[in-house]
């Protein structure tokens, strides 16, 4: 069986991971990253459908601190972000009552924001995708996983950047060598799902500039006109989200009838004479972090370097988990050294 050795293995190559990686690679690290996923991104999620694209993931990110202003000038020069809108309307709002505060998008879609950021890893970091791992085990220097197909990958420091149920599930019975303080910290985490629904739409949908409605208190929180977004030039393709308690109470349905309830609430939208000529459903179990880590990251207290982090820790934005990557990723590289 393969076998890949590091100084670092990352699992998950969201965009915590991956930001993760530039610090840890410029601090003269060996790094690898594996995510279950048949690409990079994570949430930064973007579908094709009919010939269009959407964003059913993160729909868009805003920026509140230096440190991700400096990151995201970067990617405004390179042409990778734009700003989309300075607010949203709720149906009541007019854009003369939005905040001013910059929206970002990514051109292509989220997705190929993630995607620009793992290039940039190449021939510096090995990434692997659609690897499932199935175990982990200490060793007497650090870690050892193992994925499905029994690769082994063997490493001094372990950053794990799935969600955190996720994450401590892939420990398995490794949770009972976390301190109290640490398990405790971990264990009160929490997140609600999100069903979402992408719609092929001949015609036109009736939503306010520029494209977008944002109502998260209502049972459908956000539509998005990803051709108005200016992602989806060939093909008419929407984004709707269902709130979180209404998310909660369809993720246990059919996925007809989560699709069902999802294209009704849509429907009162469509422009007249507008038709829905295909719908997908897609579902994020871990969608929105509700309970936080106060702190940018968590390291295991008396383990190999053990390190967690994402959008739950610190900030559950897309920000939150830029800021969260970079930070643990400036830690493991002084525990590693």
């Amino acid at each position: 069986m393969a076998e890949h050795t590091s100084d670092v293995l990352i699992i998950g190559a969201g965009l915590s991971g991956l930001v993760a990686a530039q610090k840890l690679i410029r601090a003269g690290l060996r790094v690898t990253l594996v995510d279950k996923g048949r690409s990079v991104g994570g949430r930064l999620a973007t579908r094709r459908i009919a010939g269009g694209v959407a964003d059913h993931g993160a729909q868009f990110f805003t920026v509140r601190s230096p440190v991700f202003q400096q990151a995201v000038e970067e990617w405004l020069a390179q042409d990778w972000v734009y700003v989309w809108s300075k607010g949203f309307s709720d149906g009541i709002r007019t854009p003369d009552q939005y905040d001013g505060h910059p929206r970002y998008a990514t051109h292509g879609g989220m997705n190929a924001l993630a995607k620009h950021l793992a290039k940039g890893l190449e021939g510096k970091a090995a990434i692997h995708t659609d690897v499932k791992i199935d175990s982990i085990n200490q060793t007497a220097d650090g870690w050892q996983a193992q994925d499905e197909q029994g690769t082994t990958y063997t490493t001094r420091a372990l950053l794990l950047t799935a969600p955190v149920p996720q994450s401590l599930a892939l420990l398995g019975g490794l949770t009972g060598k976390l301190s109290a303080a640490n398990r405790k910290a971990l264990e009160r985490i929490a997140y609600v799902p999100c069903v979402a629904g992408l719609f092929h739409v001949e015609g036109d949908v009736n939503l306010p500039e520029p494209g977008a409605l944002q109502r998260p208190d209502a049972p459908i929180s956000w539509i998005a006109d990803n051709q108005r977004k200016g992602i989806s030039p060939s093909a008419h393709i929407i984004t709707v989200h269902s709130g979180m308690s209404v998310s909660q109470q369809l993720w246990e349905q059919p996925a007809v009838d989560a699709l069902a309830y999802v294209r009704r609430a849509f429907e009162p939208f469509l422009a007249e004479g507008a038709v829905i000529v295909e719908a997908e459903l897609k579902r994020w179990r871990y969608s929105q972090p509700t309970v936080l880590h106060p702190k940018r990251f968590l390291l295991a207290e008396g383990l190999p370097p053990l390190c967690f982090a994402g959008d739950a820790f610190g900030e559950a934005r897309v920000e939150g988990a830029f800021l969260s990557g970079t930070a643990a990723g400036e830690a493991l590289a002084q525990a590693a050294i």
